[in-house]
């Protein structure tokens, strides 16, 4: 095995050695790629408006082209749906992923090229499997099959697939990867949730799975239905071969020990990767590390606008030469599907610059900054990963707002928890999730002092299935749909609060 797996490894390996790739020569690799994107879309419709054709240099970029948002974007994208050519990517774009990062009623169709399947999607996912066979060299992993729960896709009447990002990369792998995976494809890309989770139950529970792949929260309802399905007392009871999941789409700190105890194994790793429908940005080197390896050279170049100047009318963006460890940035790309200056959603931490390694640590929209206390999501899933800890309890689900001020009371937090299993003691839960932020986050801790600005944080214990039936009321049940962690409003609790 440790033969066949090197070997496997060996393209790999070749190229991570250029010297160590994306340790040295960070910069070259970034503006090798900026001017590839460039050359090969002056003569679009937007490079054209844009005048592509002048622009010498990433400044020149800057100055000539603006800031995009889908809003921005969307005019262009809907001649592309239409079967237009040479818009914002030479030729036809005939695939479209749908997303709408969280449970917004309003979907993005994000344009994905030929392109983008191939040299990035596609060329980061080998990277993920072989850095992983390169840390763990006996691995069984190439014996069995992979498990990936992932969305639909649909043809419309355009003859263009538009579906989730997974479906697409799904339908669009070799013919030979049918044999390493399950389910069949008529199962994996079914539409209808609930449908679709009892027949991966029944076609997987006899196979030889050895890795997972898929959003944590969806992944822990297929697992414990398995059980319930099978009545065995752990996922290894059914595929003892397990040793490996890939796991993106939200933080995996408040699932992590609900995973251990359905896999009470110590040579299952966990292995983190950041594959948005825009784009497949980075993963973890290996199993167990908490930040991910920035990937420089798959047709994406990445700007970084830092959170203090985003929402300015001029925002200084930054390239890598520029970005500081430990600073929150919005992400800022632009693709070989034909985004540019496009803003995400993301928001990112660097944890090293040599190689430059991130965290992604929330979204543009999704915090809570009502009384300057600006917490981020991976404060919310730390601080609520140390209260699981300490008190034995174990989240489904969660999102919190404001409480605002008024005659009467402060301002605060409310937050809307489903439980799989209930902490020990609720009262302490609350106050290590209050104490856990304050030591994670100044801006809170400040807010907090002595109850001044903000009142302890309310904490809802919702019925069970809650978050589920929302979902469903939106249509955005199972797949790579997120419910949004934190926001700025009270619009998520009040929806939630009318399905008590």
């Amino acid at each position: 095995m440790k033969l066949f797996n090197s070997l496997i490894c060996l393209p790999s390996r070749l190229r991570r050695q250029k010297p160590e790739f994306l340790k040295k020569t960070p910069f070259e690799i970034q503006e090798k790629v900026f001017f590839n994107l460039i050359r090969k879309a002056k003569k679009t419709k937007w490079g054209k408006l844009y005048n592509y054709s002048a622009i010498r240099s990433i400044e020149d970029f800057r100055r000539q082209v603006p800031l995009q948002r889908y809003e921005d974007l969307q005019v262009y994208i809907e001649r592309m749906k239409t079967g237009e050519k040479n818009i914002l990517w030479p030729g036809k774009i005939k695939k479209f992923a749908c997303s709408s990062g969280t449970t917004g009623a309003k979907s993005k169709f994000i344009p994905v090229s030929l392109e983008s399947l191939k040299d990035c999607h596609y060329k980061v996912g080998k990277s993920v499997g072989m850095a992983y066979l390169e840390y763990n060299n006996d691995s069984s992993l190439l014996t069995g099959k992979t498990l990936t729960l992932g969305g639909s896709q649909k043809k419309n009447e355009d003859n263009l697939y538009v579906g989730d990002l997974s479906a697409i990369l799904m339908n669009n792998l070799p013919l030979w990867t049918y044999f390493s995976r399950t389910p069949d494809l008529n199962i994996a890309l079914l539409g209808e949730w609930e449908e679709k989770l009892e027949k991966i139950v029944e076609a997987s529970r006899y196979q030889n799975v050895t890795c997972l792949a898929g959003v944590p929260s969806w992944m822990l309802v297929l697992l414990r239905r398995l059980l319930e399905k099978t009545g065995k007392d752990n996922i290894l009871d059914i595929w003892p071969n397990l040793e490996l999941f890939i796991h993106g789409g939200i933080s995996f700190s408040p699932y992590r020990e609900q995973f251990k105890k359905l896999i009470p194994s110590d040579k299952m790793k966990y292995l983190e990767v950041y594959n948005a429908s825009e784009g497949f940005f980075a993963h973890s080197e290996k199993p167990g590390d908490e930040d991910m390896l920035l990937m420089l050279d798959c047709g994406v170049f990445y700007e970084f606008i830092p959170m203090d100047e985003f929402g300015k009318d001029s925002p200084q963006a930054l390239g890598l030469k520029d970005v500081e460890i430990g600073k929150n940035y919005a992400l800022i790309i632009s693709t070989n599907g034909g985004l540019w200056r496009y803003i995400i959603g993301d928001t990112v931490i660097f944890t090293s610059i040599s190689p430059y390694k991130i965290k992604i640590s929330g979204r543009t929209k999704h915090f809570i900054n009502a009384f300057g206390e600006e917490l981020m999501v991976s404060n919310a899933d730390q601080a609520l990963e140390e209260a699981c800890l300490k008190t034995g309890a174990a989240i489904s689900d969660y999102t919190a707002g404001p409480i605002f001020m008024n005659e009467n009371r402060n301002g605060g937090h409310e937050w809307l928890i489903e439980f799989s299993r209930e902490p020990d003691d609720f009262m302490r839960f609350c106050s290590i999730l209050d104490n856990t932020l304050k030591s994670l986050n100044s801006d809170y801790e400040a807010k907090r002092y002595k109850d001044i600005a903000l009142s302890p944080p309310r904490v809802v214990k919702v019925r069970s299935g809650l978050f589920n039936d929302w979902l469903k009321n939106k249509n955005k049940l199972g797949g790579q749909n997120k419910v949004p962690r934190l926001a700025n409003s009270r619009e998520y609790l009040e929806e939630l609060t009318k399905l008590f």
